[in-house]
């Protein structure tokens, strides 16, 4: 088998022996914690009830934690919901107040993804404050994690930076269509760390910010949909160029999505077998090839409908058999003469 699929194989039963150990474990606390809760409570002076409490009651003793800290668990949980709340409030009023542009939507989606972290930040310090921790051992703390983090996340504080940097910099917003390395997609979800993509075809590219480079933003300006359509070289090119120009209004008109144009370039070829002509409009760049279908269409029908033809292409083949042959002369042999 290929080395390829040997390691997807292998991977594939990592992961499964993964999610069997994460089970049993799972089920095992399960199962563990309301027996030492209810040997707790039911069987507190019976031989069995002693017996649970020595072993599983030692670490599962659940009824005494929560008589003993039940004031800072409902500070927790009190802690826990404001953060929530506060967080929902904040994200309804970034849709409010961001929600007018493109790109103001992208600034208010990137500083909502930065508040969240900071508010879940915030709610680790005020849990872990509730829970008797000084405010010195928290700062401590905080610049240990700090500096962990400049060490061991590189890549990700490269990545916030560069996601700063695209809203900063306008380089582009949720919506555009962007050309990363041959890649062309519509960026539909912006984040602090990571940008995605969706293709034509539906497949959603995820990259990082810092991975954005060399990135060509379509949308910025106008994009030309461009009909190059072929008549023969009979054809008379005036007559076929009048009637183009005089029906340019009524493909517009047919076609809603173009916004400049259609336009008649000339000539823009002199092929084998035919003159290719030049038609272009102007659209957005997410409309350009139903714009381009639709020119093609457009132009097709007005040929039909003044009887102008479009060539086939021609080939010329040659028939070894029907090529006649040049007649071989014979040269006449010298021959001596007797004395």
């Amino acid at each position: 088998m290929p080395k390829k699929i040997v390691k997807e194989v292998k991977r594939k039963n990592k992961l499964k022996r993964r999610k069997k150990s994460n089970l049993l474990a799972f089920l095992l606390v399960a199962i563990l914690v309301p027996v030492g809760i209810l040997a707790d409570i039911f069987l507190e002076d019976t031989v069995v009830g002693e017996m649970i409490g020595d072993t599983i009651g030692r670490f599962f003793n659940l009824a005494s934690f929560f008589e003993e800290h039940h004031v800072t668990l409902l500070e927790t949980l009190t802690i826990i919901v404001f953060i929530w709340v506060l967080s929902k409030i904040l994200n309804i009023l970034f849709i409010l107040f961001f929600k007018h542009t493109k790109r103001s939507e992208t600034i208010g989606i990137i500083i909502n993804g930065m508040l969240k972290y900071v508010l879940v930040i915030i709610a680790i310090f005020l849990i872990l404050g509730a829970w008797g921790v000084e405010a010195p051992t928290l700062l401590a703390g905080a610049g240990i994690l700090g500096l962990a983090i400049s060490f061991g996340a590189q890549s990700v504080i490269e990545d916030l930076l560069s996601g700063i940097f695209i809203i900063s910099e306008k380089q582009f917003s949720i919506g555009d269509v962007i050309e990363i390395d041959g890649f062309r997609g519509t960026v539909i979800e912006m984040s602090i760390r990571t940008t995605k993509f969706e293709s034509i075809t539906g497949d959603t590219k995820i990259m990082n910010n810092s991975d954005i480079r060399g990135a060509i933003n379509l949308s910025s300006n106008l994009s030309p949909s461009i009909c190059d359509i072929a008549i023969g070289y009979d054809q008379d090119i005036k007559k076929v160029e009048k009637i183009i120009q005089n029906n340019l209004h009524h493909i517009r008109e047919s076609i809603p999505a173009i916004i400049e144009g259609p336009f008649y370039f000339g000539v823009q070829e002199l092929a084998n077998s035919a003159v290719i002509l030049r038609v272009v409009g102007r659209t957005y760049e997410s409309h350009k090839l139903q714009t381009t279908r639709d020119l093609n269409r457009e132009m097709k029908l007005l040929f039909d409908k003044h009887n102008i033809t479009i060539p086939f292409t021609q080939i010329v083949v040659h028939n070894e058999k029907t090529v006649a042959k040049p007649k071989t002369v014979k040269k006449p042999v010298a021959t001596k003469k007797k004395a």
